[in-house]
């Protein structure tokens, strides 16, 4: 199946043809068209739904259990979480990356981030 975004589409307000482009959405780089004459804008309806289901679980808290296996400690991370990340569940056993950021507050990365010296 093609991507509705490959087809020629026409701007609902002035008929000019609507030209790719990407926005950022809540802190998402999200690809959209856009009518060069009028300004209207239409998101990818597959990023908006991303958007839309992150928007959901966003400020959402967990409670985890903190557990020991063997010599480590282990947390279990929601479905819901994983289920989000399409491109982490496709790849279970991979490493993710985690920093402790503050004496409270351990963070973890499903993706290598570049670290600063200063945090």
């Amino acid at each position: 199946m093609s991507d509705l975004f490959n087809a020629r589409v026409l701007c609902d307000d002035c008929d000019t043809k609507m030209e790719k482009t990407e926005v950022i959405k809540n802190g998402f780089c999200v690809r959209a068209l856009e009518c060069n004459n009028c300004g209207k804008t239409y998101l990818h309806p597959e990023d908006e739904q991303k958007l839309e289901h992150f928007s959901k679980i966003r400020n959402k808290q967990f409670q985890v259990k903190l557990r020991m296996v063997g010599n480590s400690y282990t947390v279990s991370i929601p479905r819901e979480i994983i289920d989000y990340q399409d491109e982490i569940q496709k790849k279970l056993n991979n490493m993710l990356f985690m920093a402790l950021e503050e004496p409270e507050k351990l963070s973890i990365f499903f993706r290598k981030r570049m670290w600063s010296k200063n945090g």
